[in-house]
């Protein structure tokens, strides 16, 4: 149980011991500012510990994001402060000093909550402060003001606050307008049955692989109830992030989870209907891996552009204005949403168009829904980058080196090489064509060139800091060019089995590529160099596949496309696991874009 520890003189009416006793503390009452030390100080030093004083008048939901928010060391609302063990060293100086200068450099302030804050900010450290809106949190100086506090707080239904603050802010048309009016009345039900938002990620993704398993049947009541159980999984994922914010119930794993589990449950999927649409004699593997690779593809241009662009100097451009200005003329934000096909939207059409039509025309209409949607945002990301003038930074450049992911081959070309050929985004796509035009050729041993040649684009591509206007589109077009070898190769060799085989290693790479990703948003670093060397880099997978083509038969390959998703797949997932559930990972939570 966490420690509260109220300070000042008590007010008679008071609900302020019963409010932290309801938010799970352990309530101490201090005498005066050395009291209020020496509790710290005796507290478990495994526990969050809050500083609030006597005279707070506030709501409950106030204190609840000001004092248990897990994510943040050192977290503060006007008259209350709390620190959780890595914070408690530096609010004990805060607390240690305020207490030998008499009063710390902020005498004005009679709280002492509120002057160790400003204490805090002197010393240069992150205190969180949660935005209350209309939230009331505050220390009255006299019973009029008092009064009028308690009146504010009686004004304004906090659990209607809370309940709305549990919906993201950004979210698309479908999710916003037909799946939260009743999800955050869902979360809110789970929150008060003690339910965590793990258990409900859990669930959404059993209801999924169930939706899944009613599309392999390949039947039309298969294919609708698959429809139905597709809503539903969604459903249970607007759930588990609302219920998360509802309930302030963070966690590393839950970070994990929430970011895995919705690939997982979108690619299973389409592997669903690909093998219900099998049984009916319709052969739409090569759709559904070609649906995986574009959408794979979208959130990595996403994610590229986001970490190159999120801490720039200098970070405008008329383009950017046009888009704000655009933001101002309601109608228009929700279209500019809707045809982005982000996930609300997207699954929707999916479930619908199952349980109406066929796989095939699922896939079509998911193909060019997905291509429409990529060549907007990319190329309105690419007018953007050119006519803004971005000083990019260190940190964004080595995360589009992480998110290249370059490998063994690369590494080794880099140090022979003596001068870089030119610009990293010029480099990177003349290896790509030339890799393409390479597949193409209908040649036994063109592909392996081709691949070469790519290495060497790869090695050059990351030669120098990715720092210019177009380089943050080098990771995208590395997916894609790992992605669509394998497809064009498993859909040459036009036997059964290889491109299944394909979709298991697409889709075991891509893990690989999403788990960087959240791992570079957690400011946790690419994973470690020796997976990214056991599981060769793109340009080695990419290089490995083409001399297997090569070598092999085809049902030889298929076999050999088996194996190697197989082995990526746990070394990458075994890795993952491991880093996901330490005491090191992050808590990261996706509030961006509702891909």
């Amino acid at each position: 149980m966490s420690t509260a520890i109220l300070t000042g003189q008590p007010v008679p009416g008071s609900s302020i011991e019963g409010d932290l006793r309801s938010l799970g503390f352990d309530v101490r009452v201090a005498v005066d500012a050395a009291d209020a030390e020496r509790l710290v100080a005796e507290a478990p030093c495994e526990q969050r510990v809050a500083l609030v004083d006597a005279r707070f008048v506030g709501h409950v939901h106030a204190l609840r994001l000001g004092l248990t928010d897990p994510r943040f060391p050192l977290a503060a609302v006007p008259g209350a402060v709390t620190a959780q063990p890595e914070g408690r060293v530096t609010l004990t100086r805060a607390l240690a000093r305020d207490n030998s200068a008499g009063g710390g450099t902020a005498l004005a302030v009679d709280s002492l909550p509120d002057r160790i804050v400003t204490a805090l900010a002197d010393d240069g450290a992150e205190v969180y402060r949660p935005e209350l809106g209309s939230l009331v949190a505050a220390v009255p100086a006299d019973p009029q003001a008092r009064n009028e506090a308690r009146q504010a707080v009686a004004d304004v239904d906090d659990e209607a606050v809370r309940l709305k603050s549990a919906v993201k802010s950004r979210d698309g048309f479908f999710t916003t307008h037909f799946i939260s009016p009743y999800s955050r009345y869902l979360a809110r039900w789970c929150a008060r049955r003690g339910l965590t938002p793990n258990q409900v990620t859990t669930a959404s993704l059993i209801t999924a692989l169930i939706a899944a398993a009613c599309a392999a049947t390949g039947t039309r009541g298969g294919f609708i109830a698959a429809g139905v159980l597709l809503i539903a999984s969604f459903v249970l994922d607007c759930t588990d992030g609302q219920l998360a914010r509802y309930s302030l119930q963070y966690s590393t794993l839950g970070a994990w989870l929430d970011a895995t589990f919705d690939r997982a449950k979108e690619y299973a999927y389409y592997a669903g209907l690909a093998l219900g649409a099998a049984r009916g004699g319709d052969d739409v593997w090569a759709l559904a891996l070609g649906a995986m690779i574009l959408q794979t593809c979208r959130h990595v241009v996403d994610f590229s552009f986001n970490e190159a662009n999120h801490d720039a100097t200098a970070n405008t451009s008329p383009t950017a204005a046009l888009s704000d200005k655009l933001d101002s003329v309601g109608w228009t934000v929700w279209v500019r949403r809707m045809i982005v096909l982000p996930i609300g939207e997207r699954w929707a059409m999916i479930a619908v168009l199952t349980a109406a039509t066929t796989p095939r025309i699922t896939f079509y209409a998911l193909l060019i829904g997905c291509a429409f949607a990529a060549t907007y945002t990319t190329a309105g990301r690419v007018l953007r980058s050119l006519t803004r003038k971005a000083q990019r930074t260190d940190r964004a450049a080595q995360a589009l080196a992480d998110l290249a992911d370059n490998g063994p081959p690369a590494g080794l070309l880099t140090r022979v090489a003596r001068a870089p050929l030119g610009a990293p985004f010029l480099v990177a796509l003349a290896g790509t064509v030339v890799l393409a035009v390479a597949l193409f050729s209908g040649m036994t041993w063109a592909p392996v060139a081709g691949a070469f040649v790519y290495a060497i684009a790869a090695a050059q591509a990351l030669y120098r800091p990715l720092k210019g206007p177009l380089d943050w589109l080098v990771p995208p077009l590395f997916r894609a060019a790992e992605y669509g070898t394998v497809l064009i190769l498993a859909a040459t060799a036009d036997v059964n089995g290889a491109l299944p085989a394909a979709f298991g290693l697409v889709a075991a790479v891509a893990y690989h590529h999403y788990d960087t990703v959240y791992r570079i948003r957690g400011n946790a670093g690419a994973p470690p160099a020796w997976l990214v060397r056991a599981i060769g880099g793109h340009e080695g997978r990419t290089l490995l596949v083409t001399v297997l083509a090569a070598l092999l038969t085809a049902s030889q390959f298929t076999v050999a496309l088996t194996v190697l998703a197989v082995a990526v797949a746990l070394l990458v997932l075994v890795e993952s696991i491991r880093f996901w559930v330490s005491a090191g990972a992050p808590a990261v939570h996706d509030e961006g874009e509702p891909a």
